[in-house]
């Protein structure tokens, strides 16, 4: 009796199928939800630059393991304002992802940019591909041998930096209110590779900025490295004391550690990957697996590598903390940041 009631059941759904008419729906996991799927992948600048090749070095890998098809779409538009916009508010299925300029994107958050219409903590991270060590650059025509030298000049010291708000802009004008040395910041360049140009040619006699764009000319023995962002030593930077040190030397150390932290988490956040908010919790942590599996594979560091792009991998919880370090400011560092990210300063 009961074999004749499967086999009745059975019949009713082929009949169902046949006609059209609504069956159960079975649980689908997040893998079967992936496997031959297509995920958007948003570069928020145009091709060939460093985001794009990032994003065009990591896609192969996240389609080896999501199963889906990676499609690059490249959004450039105000200094990646736009594209970040698009993953935020992008349908929560978890088939649009893509990098971020998070460094860029706070500063916007925290000065209330038009147009930033997201909150950097609440993406969903995947995880982080890079964050870039910032480091102090100067011309070693210019006779500064080290960060000293600068403490104790008694001529204003000129740094490099593109746009209002833009990284060596902020770099130079928190790092020199917090430090007190006698500077004059000459920017408008219209990009960081601009400003080394200025630097070579004696210009100006240093500039803030990424040890990826800097390395270069240290290497050629173009530029010096006077100070730094890494708090617990570097091998980039061997031997050259970090901001934090010069900092623990001031009678306002205190207060001035607590902006060169903000500071510093402003830089760790980097070029994360992340999906919108709202995104289902089991396909957010599918991606994040995922992302973790890409990043860590062996092809694609060698691919990296080859590319001469670093990787600096964290996981989406760090990549959730690093962002929360970097919003969540006091009222008084708050207003500082505010202030250089405005122009203000």
């Amino acid at each position: 009796m009961r074999r004749n009631f499967l086999k009745g059941l059975t019949a009713t759904l082929s009949m169902a199928v046949m006609m059209g008419m609504p069956t159960i729906a079975t649980a689908q996991t997040a893998a079967e939800f992936y496997k031959d799927g297509i995920i958007k992948f948003i570069v928020p600048y145009k091709p060939g630059g460093g985001y794009d090749e990032y994003g065009r070095l990591i896609s192969p890998f996240l389609e080896k393991y999501t199963g889906a098809r990676v499609d690059i779409v490249n959004m450039p538009g105000s200094g990646g304002l736009k594209g970040a916009n698009e993953i935020f508010n992008s349908p929560a299925d978890g088939l649009t992802i893509g990098i971020i300029n998070g460094s860029a994107m706070v500063t916007n958050e925290l000065a209330e940019i038009k147009g930033a219409s997201y909150k950097v903590a609440d993406f969903n991270f995947l995880g982080r591909m890079v964050a870039d060590q910032r480091v102090l650059a100067v011309s070693v025509k210019s006779g500064i041998e080290s960060y000293d030298d600068i403490l104790t000049s008694e001529k204003p010291v000129l740094l490099g930096a593109t746009g209002l708000g833009g990284s060596t802009y902020v770099d130079a004008v928190i790092i020199g209110s917090v430090m007190g040395n006698n500077q004059k910041v000459i920017h408008g360049f219209n990009s960081s590779s601009d400003v080394r140009q200025a630097l070579l040619r004696g210009d100006i006699q240093g500039m803030w900025g990424s040890w990826g764009s800097a390395r270069k000319g240290v290497a050629a023995g173009d530029f010096r490295i006077v100070t730094h962002s890494a708090r617990d030593g570097d091998a980039n930077t061997p031997g050259i004391p970090s901001i934090f040190e010069y900092a623990a030397k001031l009678d306002n150390a205190s207060l001035a550690q607590e902006v060169l932290v903000a500071w510093d988490a402003l830089s760790a956040v980097g070029r994360p990957v992340a999906t919108p908010p709202g995104v289902a919790e089991d396909r957010v942590a599918f991606l994040q697996e995922a992302f973790a599996k890409a990043i860590t594979d062996p092809e694609f560091l060698e691919k990296a590598k080859q590319a001469k792009r670093a990787i600096n991998y964290i996981d989406g919880p760090k990549m959730v903390e690093a962002a929360s370090l970097a919003t969540n400011l006091t009222p008084e560092v708050r207003e500082l940041f505010v202030a250089a990210i405005r122009g203000e300063l």
